[in-house]
Parts: C-alpha cells; structure tokens; sequence
C-alpha cells in the first residue's frame, strides 16, 4: 500500500509539473522563464508573436522573438535575439525579471549573459506587444527598455533605426551569430550598407562611386531615421523611399538585413504562408563587398545561385567558409622584386571586375605598357584593362595592389590580367579553374558549433522522465492498435495509395510539391474544363482536394528525362513576385508532365483587349505589373532567366485585374522543335512579338523580352493586334501595311491633337504619353537603343510619382 501511494504520489507530481506552466503576453517581477520548459514562453495579445528560449545549436539556446506561425520553408522566424553571441545552456538558464526592476539572462544559473540594465522600484511587468515588441513597463506605463530599441537583424512594421541602432546580419542560414554586414547610417546621414569583414570593410551600396545626390540621397538632414509600414513603404530621412512589389496589401511584413549581404523586404499573405522578397536593395548579388573573401571572383548561375571561384594560382583557405577567401600557391615574396619580373606572366580571364584596390588609373594605355607597369609594380598583383566608357576610344589601366571584390558580369566592359609565376601558369586553365574551384557559397553554411557539459540529473527526477516516456509510448501503441482494427472493420487491409497521398497532402504545409496524376486527374474532373491553349500546352481548371482552384497545364512536346524535368521545374518553382504567376507544383509521371498555378480569376490580358473592361488607368497599373515581373526574372538572375514568349495570352489578370506573368522559364521544358505550329519560330517566340535578334541570328539576351513587352503594351492603348499587318493611310488614299510599331510611329504627330484617333480614344495625356514613349522606346530595332526592364518600372514609377 506504502508503494502504490508513494506511485501515486510521483505520478500527481509529474502531471502538476507537465500542465504547470502556461503562455502569457506578460511577466511580472519575481518570475521566470525556464529554458528547460518549453510552455514558458510569452505570447502576444494577437497570437502573432512568441518570446522564449530558441535552440540555435546543439544543447546551445538564445531567448528570442519570433513569429508564432512557422514558415513552410524557414521554420520559425526570427526577428530578435538577446545573447546571439553567447548562448546558453539547455539545462538550468533563465530568464529573470528581478525586483530590483532589472531583465536578465543567466547561464546555467551561474553567471549573467545579458541584461536590460534597468533598475526601478515601481516596475510591473514584461510585456510582449501585438507589434512584436518586448517592452519592460512600469506601473505607470513608462517603457524602462524594449527590444525596438536595441535590432539584431530584423525590422518589424512601425520600428524605427535611427542613429543609434543598426541592422546586424547573421553569421550564416543556420548560424544566429553576428555576421559581417550591416544597414546604418554613415556620418553623413545617409542609409548605407556595410561589409565588415575580417580584413577590410567597406560600403558596397549606394554604388560607392557615387555621391549621395547622385544616388538620390540627401545629406541635409540630422533625424537619421527610417522605417517602414505594413502597407511595404520603407522611408528613411535621406529622402531614400521604395515600394513593396505588393505596395498596399496589408499583410505580415519584416525588414531584414540577410546573411548574403542583401537587405529585403519579405511579405506573407496570411500567417504560415511562405515569406516572399517584395524588394531587395541589390538587385546584382555578385556585386555584395566581401561575399567570396580575396582572390576570387563571383559568378550567378540561375540554376545555383552565387558561385565562388578562385583567381587561378590561388586554393580557398577555408572549405566551410568563403568569407576568407583565396590564398596564392606560390610565393609572394617572388613579387615584389623588379628584379623577378622575368619570372612572371599574366592569365587573361574575361569580364572579370575587382572593384577597388587600385594603384591608379592610367588613361589611354596600351595593353602592352599596363603589362609592363606591372610587371615593374612588385606589389601588382593583377590589372583591368578597360575600354573607357567616355566614348574616348582609347583603353584605361587599373593595376590591382589586391584582388578584392571580384565578379564575372556579361555586361562588364573590360577583362582581368592576373599576374602569376611562368612555372605555372602554363599548367591553368581558366575554365578548368573555374570548375575545381567554384562552389555555391550560399551553401557554405554551419550551424552554430556551442555545445556544454550537461549537469548530473537526480535519481527522482530520471525516474519521473522514463516513466512518462514510457506512458508516452504506451499511448502510441494504443493509438496505433485502435485505427488498426479501425481501418480492418471499415475498408479491410487496402488503403489507396491515392488516398495516403492526399492525407499526407492534407496534414503538411501549403507550398511547392509533386502531384500523382491521378491527383490531378481526379481534381480536372478527367481534363474536361479547358481554359486555355497554346504552342506549350492545355490549361484546365481544377479544384485539389483543400478546394483551391488552380490552373493545371498538361505539356505537349516534354520529352526530358524525368531528372532535367524536375531540374528546371525546382528552378521555376523557386522564383516568387507578385507579379508572375506562381507555381504551386508539378507532376513527372511516366510520360505525363504537368504543371499546377495559382487560378487567375479574369483570364488573360489577351481576353480583354477586345472589351472596354479595362479604363487607362487600368492599362497603365497591368503596364507597371508587367515590367516589374520581367524585371526580377531578368536582374535577379542577372539577365540569365528570359521568358522569350511575352504576349497578352503569358500576362493573366486576378480578381483586381492585378497582372502576372505566366509561361516563364516554359521554353526550357518544351522541346521546341516538335512544334508544327507556325506561331512558333524555329527556336522560341511567337510572330507579331518577336524581337529583329531572332530573325537576323544576332545574340539573344534580355532585350528581347523588352521587345515583345512593348508591343504588348501598344496592343493595349490601339487595340491593334501585333499578329496582322495594319492599314495605314497615306497621301492620295492609297492603304500600305505597316507593322505595329511603324505604324503608331507615323501616328504619332497627330495622336494627342486628334481625340477621335485609335491611340486618343480614351485621352488622359500624363499616362497615355508615358506609356506611348516607353513602349516605342522597348521596340527599338537596335537592341542596345531599348532600355532594360528595371529603367521601364523607374520611367512609370517616376511618371506615376510626378503625378501624385
């Protein structure tokens, strides 16, 4: 009896302990929160925000805010840390509000890692705020310390950075710690980007050849503040302002300065929801300071991502880090006597740039004299030779003290020498370096290494938990042997592998996944409701088995192995705007290929030029969209991802006539030369749209996008269709057929006076002139005349702006 009391005892003991601890918004002095309990957390008002204790590493834990709905591809989201730099213990740490009015954190009980250094007798509590602010209140209201004064790497709606704070970006994807970049402001009270890293530092953004009022910054002021709403405008007092992509939807916003170097704006529609970029301060990663340390270069490849590589006659100094860069295999010292200039040569590596770092710049040099200079420079270590922009003529000099900065760009201008030893150079290779040497930098990432002896548990207290783990897989079994017999009585010892698909579908996160095609098949009805077609495929509607509607499209001409299917479609499937239509999944089943977006509740553009739906002002908004969506295909990836089919039926229209664009990236899992469809060229793009590149065989790039998109946009204000020739109407009656473009640019003299025009039919001059200039300007017949995709959003935007 003495035995099964004592049981008892332990038991009602365990149970007390288990339900004890409970979520609040507030805590009051005296108590704690025990990194050792998971319940001891603080939960704001709203449910939106949780503070407690986050494991950053193995037995290694940080008290920290962060959004209580976790992300299907980052987890929980953090947005604040205490003690990023020194974790604490998982067992005995604490977080303690003293009655002396001061917040601290010990470390296994012993000593403080952190503290809010406040001291007040008339404190009342700790609370977390709807806002995601942790502030220290006294009786009467007055904030003592909150967590929006003192940022780690995040800025929440409504916080300000000021003169005194500064954004902090963490080590690495998985390490919390400090990293080496930072948004501030300089002490010419301008926002700045930052990169401090173990050798150097240096500003990388504004472009650090510009001054501030040729960035559009102004250095008049003395407030140094910027902040940002949950509409996404982010303004900062050196009249630095932008937009969101997703610009006045109310939605869960965070500002953070990333671990790559970029600062980014990050939306989600609805709490769990996959955070989206809505804006980036960089739009050409390679060009981040410091981001694969000396004596390398950075390259981006769509498919990867930012790929270091080392300057030939170099080896990375860490493998898990690239931040350290590149150390030679030869013997500096050989360099720096005149003496041994015999001794060296120069390896040509193309549109390579190595920002900084220069001994001078020498104007009209010949190749052969900046050789010579740095051969004679014992400190050289390499040298631009670049043609000078200035429409000059002549070539430039930059001979390099140090091999900093580097990145290969298309549109770079110039080409890098770098000075090796003859023993061997003549065993590099440029292209053989650059593929032993390159690897994703991105993924060089570790987690946080802090780990502690664990403390010596008491007997009782190791009783206790074996016995409540052994109760725990009591009820699995239990569980697990009630849905048995179950499952045997209802519908016997076959279950449908449809049907596990779908529950396993049911009970994970929303996001980017792989259908079965009898999913899709069952949620088409059979493919009977087609809403679309084209050269690439049929599109139907379908409802999955959560009730979203979405558009499935089955392609014609896939003939990929099943690897290079799932390749490119993994790449698509990473690409999210708000203006491009997003991908929701895709099925590689045998000789079926399917892809599965989001539904778009008005069409396309191509339904609705024909009706009078769309005003002016509507026409101009789907302009805007339009250009940003091509935009961050083409400069995200610095211009490698090109759509090669724009036209009114790839632009679709949600339910505010919002645009985006679909059928990006489609050329790549078509093989077009199945197409017996004359639409088609003999490589990629529809008549009518189609830039002059394709037809004269010149180089394809980005601009032809910036074609088809202009022609698009004059579809949109003539009602004309680019696919037939129009009738123009010369002196003496006499009709002649002029290609779109020509023909509104022999209208143009009379378009604004006469009201009754096809272009002045809907007369509103600010917009209508606007978007006439740009579009002429996009179908320019010499590519580089046509401006890129980024300057059209500045033209509209700009115009947009003035107006208001």
């Amino acid at each position: 009896m003495d035995a099964y009391m004592v049981f008892l005892f332990l038991l009602l003991t365990l149970f007390s302990q288990l339900g004890s601890s409970a979520s609040y918004s507030t805590m009051s002095m005296g108590s704690s929160l025990s990194v050792e309990n998971p319940a001891d957390i603080l939960i704001s008002p709203n449910g939106m925000f949780s503070a407690g204790f986050f494991q950053v590493g193995e037995n290694a834990y940080c008290f920290a805010i962060w959004f209580t709905e976790p992300s299907p591809t980052h987890n929980l989201t953090v947005v604040w840390t205490a003690n990023r730099d020194e974790p604490v213990n998982g067992r005995s740490s604490k977080l303690t509000l003293q009655k002396n009015g001061n917040l601290i954190l010990t470390d296994a009980g012993k000593s403080t890692i952190w503290s809010s250094n406040t001291v007040s007798a008339s404190l009342a509590r700790l609370r977390l705020n709807d806002t995601g602010n942790l502030v220290l209140l006294t009786v009467k209201g007055v904030a003592l310390w909150e967590s929006f004064a003192s940022p780690t790497d995040t800025l929440l709606p409504h916080q300000p950075l000021t003169r005194n704070t500064k954004l902090l970006s963490s080590r690495s994807l998985t390490n919390y710690s400090s990293g080496f970049y930072s948004l501030f402001f300089d002490n010419d009270n301008t926002l700045r980007l930052l990169y401090d890293g173990p050798e150097v530092s240096s500003i990388y953004w504004p472009d650090p050849w510009l001054l501030s009022i040729q960035a559009g910054r102004s250095t008049y002021n003395n407030s140094r503040i910027a902040k940002f709403d949950n509409l996404g405008n982010f303004s900062a007092s050196d009249d630095f302002t932008i937009l969101s992509s997703d610009y006045g939807a109310k939605r869960q916003r965070i500002v953070k300065m990333d671990a790559d170097g970029n600062v980014r704006m990050y939306s989600r529609k609805q709490p769990g929801d996959t955070w989206v970029v809505t804006w980036e301060a960089v739009l050409q990663p390679c060009k981040i300071h410091g981001i694969c340390g000396a004596n390398s270069w950075c390259n981006y490849v769509p498919s990867f991502g930012r790929k270091c590589s080392c300057v030939p006659g170099y080896v990375i100094r860490n493998k898990n880090d690239w931040i350290y860069g590149c150390q030679p295999e030869f013997n500096l010292s050989h360099n720096n006597s005149i003496a041994a200039r015999d001794q060296f040569d120069f390896m040509f590596i193309p549109r390579v740039e190595i920002y900084g770092f220069d001994f001078g710049i020498f104007y009209n040099y010949t190749w052969e004299k900046c050789k010579n200079f740095c051969l004679d420079l014992g400190n050289c270590t390499g040298f631009h030779f670049k043609h000078d922009s200035g429409g000059g003529g002549f070539y430039n000099c930059f001979p390099k003290m140090q091999l900093r900065n580097g990145y290969r760009s298309p549109g770079f201008d110039g080409d890098l020498y770098v000075k090796l030893p003859k023993s061997i150079l003549s065993s590099y290779n440029v292209t053989e370096a650059e593929e032993s040497n390159s690897i994703c930098s991105d993924k060089l990432t570790s987690q946080l290494d802090r780990t502690y002896e664990k403390s010596n548990t008491n007997q009782s207290v190791k009783f206790m938990l074996e016995f409540a783990s052994g109760l725990g897989a009591l009820e699995v079994v239990c569980v697990f042997l009630v849905w048995f017999f179950l499952t045997r009585r209802n519908g016997g010892d076959q279950v449908d592998s449809d049907d596990v698909v779908t529950q396993g579908y049911l009970h994970a996160a929303t996001g980017f996944r792989r259908f079965s095609y009898s999913e899709l098949k069952k949620a088409t009805r059979g493919f009977k409701e087609e809403i679309g077609r084209g050269g690439g495929g049929i599109v139907y509607k379908g409802v999955l088995s959560d009730q979203r509607i979405v558009a499935i499209k089955q392609l014609n001409g896939a003939n990929q192995g099943e690897a290079e299917f799932l390749a490119e479609v993994s790449l698509i499937g990473k690409l999210y705007h708000m203006n491009l239509i997003e991908m929701w999944g895709y099925c590689a089943e045998g000789k079926h290929r399917l892809l599965v977006y989001e539904y778009m509740e008005h069409g396309s553009l191509a339904e609705k030029l024909s009706s009078k739906v769309l005003d002016l002002k509507t026409k101009f908004e789907i302009a805007v969209g339009t250009a940003k969506g091509l935009a961050y295909l083409h400069e995200e990836c610095l211009e490698w991802v090109l759509h090669c089919d724009v036209k009114p039926q790839n632009i679709l229209l949600d339910s505010n006539y919002n645009p985006k664009v679909a059928d990006f990236g489609l050329s790549k899992l078509l093989n077009r030369s199945e197409f017996s469809n004359s639409n088609f060229s003999r490589i990629r793009g529809t008549r009518g749209y189609m830039a002059p590149e394709w037809v004269h065989n010149m180089p394809i790039t980005s601009k032809v996008d910036v074609y088809s998109y202009g022609i698009v946009v004059l579809e949109m204000l003539t009602g004309k269709s680019a696919m037939e020739s129009v009738h123009g109407v010369e002196g003496g009656g006499d009709t002649q057929k002029r290609m779109l473009a020509t023909w509104v640019r022999e209208k143009m003299n009379g378009a604004f006076a006469d009201a009754k025009s096809p272009i002045g039919a809907e007369y509103e001059k600010g917009e209508l002139e606007i978007l006439v200039k740009v579009a002429l300007q996009c179908t320019e017949e010499d590519k580089d005349a046509r401006p890129t995709m980024s300057e059209v959003v500045q033209m509209l935007l700009h115009h947009e702006n003035n107006l208001l």
